[in-house]
């Protein structure tokens, strides 16, 4: 009997050492090693298992459950306590792409911080991984567009700059053992509203111009400049084929033409569109939808249509050999980040949970928050205000104690937010007077403090009413109204199915105007004499041109995040001088827009909209003034494949240090039907009272790159071209430049 033990217990060290022998389990081969061994272990249930967003776990080879899907759009989301910082539409608005890789480096830096003490816990629940399903880098192309707010703007070079700006901050440095987290450009690829309609609607009749020009760059630049490990198909169909299904979008495009060798996932269940009723009704089945994403390159479902791929493999649909492909890129996803080792051979799990929330990410919180105010307007110079005028001020508006609306969508949860009347209370003493004046969309004031936006959201809650008349009197002999308005992430959003208020349908805009209540109630506050300083919160571009004559200043503090109070009171009283730029162009009214389910570019944005806006693409004010000198080329005459310098000489000739934004736009003068200019190069520079800086820019062959109509391929082209430079794109600082 001892013998036979003695055999039997020699017999279970050598599998166990065996079974530790395993490439699979070894830490030290690459990823793709490790990959190839696990899959060859694997059954077909156990693979598709491992497609889904919610990965089942493979226990005999100590595979865990994992979850896909986690969110980062603006700080850690929807996984408890997080840094919130402003939206991804604000971030834009500081054209510092610098400050946005700082922010996402302490974004990736909590978001591991929680993963590991989940892990510790034993938690596997959704938002809590390492694949993080940003940045959105779709182009906001019109202002109607719910989900604009998550964006980076309207012009592909900003975009570029700054999803690139994520995605390296969130996946940590090239050099490290693990990869940090794995980011996810989505929604490949032509994709920006209207959401009402998103799970049917077919974006077809796509000028090949704007489709190589405007909706790909971005996609373009993260996958074979950024290194993004995953990438998001859209809901809508691309040109008659699902964007999960398109071969065009996800082979010939993606895989083909960019090489792209990372991970596709759906977006949740847009696998479940191609064939449920009402839908894009392209295929019959779960299984025939599922064979075929799987077939064009879509490896990860969030839905459960892929629960169907064993029976597409019974019948012929596709096969086991066809799924490895995919099965392939998720493993190796996974031993890339570590996910599948010891905590304790992963250097990341080291970064200790305190640092959530704290004090270094606090101001970087508001930092980033002041980055982003964007001045557009200051008649006479009412900006700043005086702290003594306290007792003359008073602050309404519906946003003006809102602290949830501050958080935008896809957010975390602050210990504590700074509210607007928070921060100007703490800046000019708690005297100042606040009426809130009246709701978001009608006359309806919240009674408790949480503000409108948790209100909308929850349905829960109470309101009081106050007519215009009856504000105005509120707001009694203030000389001053601070009135801080716009709209609200509870109103504008992804798919809203159960909001329905006038204006908006589905979490998009059908009117661009101010809600009608607070165009009113600005109008009565103007006549009765009052000074307004409007401050808008808004996540999209809001038609102001009533409020540009009402009031003397319009301050566009978008969704600030946690601590946006005490960056608008910053502004306000000149304890910072504001530099943020518009991403977006702000038109005048409605009429200015074409269609929104039309895709084609011509007549959108700054690049092909032939009209005046309100406020340009570019456009924000400072308390201080730039002089830009001539600008200098170092060749007028280039050839392809050679840089140009150009020299941009800055002069602060006004009272008070500042930062201006530089911006360098280009034009091919022998290419009537392409934009009026594009935005080519740009840094944010700080400028003491009184002192001069140089700004070099260095400007290769992708500055000149346009779309060619006679391969229709982006190329760098030979002739003329006209180079704009200043302080907006509705420069008229030009230069001349001819590529030979």
């Amino acid at each position: 009997m001892k013998r036979l033990l003695s055999t039997a217990i020699l017999g279970l060290l050598a599998l166990t050492a065996a079974a530790q022998n395993e490439p699979y389990r070894n830490p030290a081969l690459a990823p793709e090693v490790r990959a190839e061994d696990l899959l060859k272990r694997l059954t077909l249930d156990e693979k598709i298992g491992l497609m889904k967003d919610v990965s089942l776990p493979v226990e005999r080879l100590d595979i865990r459950a994992y979850n896909w899907w986690s969110e980062a759009l603006h700080g850690v989301g929807r996984n408890g306590l997080a840094t919130v910082f402003p939206q991804s539409i604000g971030m834009a608005a500081s054209f510092d792409d610098e400050l946005v890789f700082r922010a996402f480096d302490a974004v990736s830096d909590e978001a591991r911080a929680k993963f590991h003490e989940s892990r510790r816990t034993d938690t596997h629940a959704r938002y809590r991984g390492l694949t993080f399903w940003t940045p959105n880098i779709n182009i906001f192309r019109d202002p109607r567009w719910g989900r604009g707010q998550e964006t980076y703007g309207e012009d592909p070079y900003l975009t570029t700059r700054m999803g690139l700006a994520v995605v390296h901050g969130l996946q940590g440095p090239d050099t490290a053992r693990f990869d940090k987290l794995h980011a996810c450009a989505k929604h490949f690829a032509v994709h920006s509203g209207p959401e009402w309609n998103r799970h049917s609607f077919d974006a077809r009749d796509i000028d090949a111009r704007d489709l190589w020009e405007t909706y790909l760059p971005a996609f373009k630049a993260l996958v074979q400049q950024g290194g993004v490990e995953e990438v998001m198909c859209a809901y809508n169909r691309y040109e008659g084929e699902p964007c999960c299904g398109s071969n065009r979008l996800l082979h010939t495009i993606l895989r083909d033409l960019w090489g792209y060798k990372g991970i596709v996932v759906s977006d949740c269940k847009a696998i479940n569109d191609f064939y449920e009723t009402g839908h894009h009704e392209t295929h019959t089945d779960a299984a025939h939808a599922s064979a075929d994403a799987v077939l064009t390159g879509t490896d990860v479902e969030c839905g459960s249509s892929y629960l169907s791929l064993g029976k597409a493999v019974e019948q012929g649909l596709i096969t086991e050999e066809q799924i490895d492909v995919s099965v392939r890129r998720l493993l190796r996803a996974r031993f890339a980040l570590g996910e599948m080792d010891d905590d304790s051979v992963v250097s990341w799990s080291r970064i200790p949970t305190d640092i959530i929330d704290c004090p270094e990410h606090r101001a970087l919180a508001l930092r980033m928050a002041r980055e982003t105010m964007t001045l557009l307007q200051n008649r006479n110079n009412i900006l700043p205000l005086r702290r003594e005028d306290a007792a003359r001020i008073v602050v309404m508006g519906p946003n003006a104690a809102d602290t949830v609306m501050q958080w935008g969508n896809y957010n975390g949860f602050p210990s504590h937010t700074v509210s607007v009347l928070e921060g100007i209370r703490a800046k000019a003493g708690d005297n100042v007077r606040y009426v809130a004046g009246c709701g978001l969309i009608d006359n309806r004031i919240p009674d408790a403090p949480a503000g409108h936006a948790e209100l909308l959201r929850s349905g829960k809650g109470a309101y009081g009413t106050m007519t215009p008349d009856e504000a105005v009197a509120a707001a009694g002999d203030a000389e001053y109204v601070v009135f801080v308005g716009g709209i609200s992430p509870a109103i504008e959003g992804e798919e809203m199915k159960k909001v329905s208020f006038p204006g908006f349908r589905g979490g998009d805009r059908t009117d661009i105007e101010l809600p009608a209540v607070q165009r009113e109630l600005i109008a009565a506050l103007h006549r009765a004499g009052k000074r307004i300083v409007y401050v808008n919160c808004s996540g999209s571009a809001v038609a102001l041109e009533p409020e540009a004559q009402h009031c003397d200043a319009i301050l566009q503090a978008w969704y600030p995040g946690q601590a946006g109070g005490t960056a608008v009171a910053d502004v306000l009283f000149g304890d910072y001088n504001p530099a943020g730029r518009l991403p977006v162009t702000f038109y005048k009214n409605q009429a200015q827009l074409p269609d929104f389910e039309d895709y084609r570019m011509q007549g959108r944005t700054y690049r092909y909209f032939r009209g005046e806006p309100l406020f340009p693409f570019g456009h924000g004010l400072s308390y201080t003034t730039f002089d830009y000198g001539k600008a200098k080329l170092s060749a007028k005459h280039i050839k392809t494949g050679t840089p140009v310098q150009l020299t941009i000489g800055l002069r602060n000739r006004g009272p008070r240090d500042g930062e201006e934004v530089v911006q360098v736009y280009v034009r091919r003068n022998d290419d009537p039907d392409g934009p009026s200019k594009s935005l080519r190069a740009f840094r944010r520079v700080a400028v003491k009272a009184g002192e001069r800086a140089e700004i070099v820019f260095t400007l290769d062959g992708s500055a000149f790159e346009c779309f060619d109509p006679a391969t229709a391929t982006m190329r760098t082209l030979l002739g003329d071209y006209t180079i704009y430079y200043g302080g907006s794109s509705a420069t008229d600082r030009t230069l001349k430049l001819r590529l030979e």
